[in-house]
């Protein structure tokens, strides 16, 4: 690829394109692609490379644990996790139709790894995912609280499509959480 084009693509910020024209140029040229059909072989890559930007982003965002997906999951592990719930939940419906889902067990049964999994696709379908501890909602929280800033944190916390709050009854919360008074925001934790 010459100089100028490299350039022309780097100022129009289309690294995508930038990375598969070469192999697209040998393609068209090997399959006899029309412009049209070469045009959007290319395109495709570029909005290939954004989209997977994008969804790194989100992660990174969502600021989940560990990152984890549902094919890495082990059905055989808790065979009590109902994978056709699972699955529903999945298509994210529950996020568009703004409903709350819990998941309740005792620990180490996979509840963490499935919401965070559950996350990873939300993002994948578009949706803007933000993943806290208890601990870490109770703390920030705290934390504003004595800088009268709760409507900061309150407005990220609602920000997201989907809020995930985790580890809900691992720990016992402190006392002064009690005392944090709850104003007319309603949020799905």
């Amino acid at each position: 690829m010459n100089d100028r084009l490299q350039s022309a693509l780097k100022q129009l910020r289309l690294s995508g394109l930038a990375q598969t024209l070469d192999v697209r140029l040998q393609e068209a040229a090997g399959h006899q692609l029309n412009h049209a059909e070469f045009l959007e072989l290319v395109l495709q890559d570029e909005l290939l490379v954004r989209e997977e930007r994008l969804i790194g982003r989100r992660v990174r965002v969502a600021s989940f644990r560990e990152m984890k997906t549902l094919d890495d999951f082990d059905w055989s592990f808790n065979p009590s996790v109902q994978r056709k719930q699972i699955f529903d939940l999945v298509t994210c419906r529950f996020v568009r139709e703004a409903r709350d889902v819990l998941f309740l067990g005792p620990p180490g049964v996979g509840k963490s790894f499935l919401v965070q999994a559950l996350g990873y696709q939300a993002i994948k379908q578009g949706f803007v995912v933000l993943y806290r501890s208890i601990f870490d909602v109770v703390r920030e929280f705290l934390h504003d609280k004595a800088f009268d800033g709760q409507e900061k944190v309150l407005a990220r916390y609602l920000k997201p499509d989907l809020l995930i709050v985790d580890d809900m009854g691992m720990k016992q919360l402190p006392k002064a959480v009690r005392r944090i008074p709850v104003r007319d925001h309603h949020a799905a934790l």
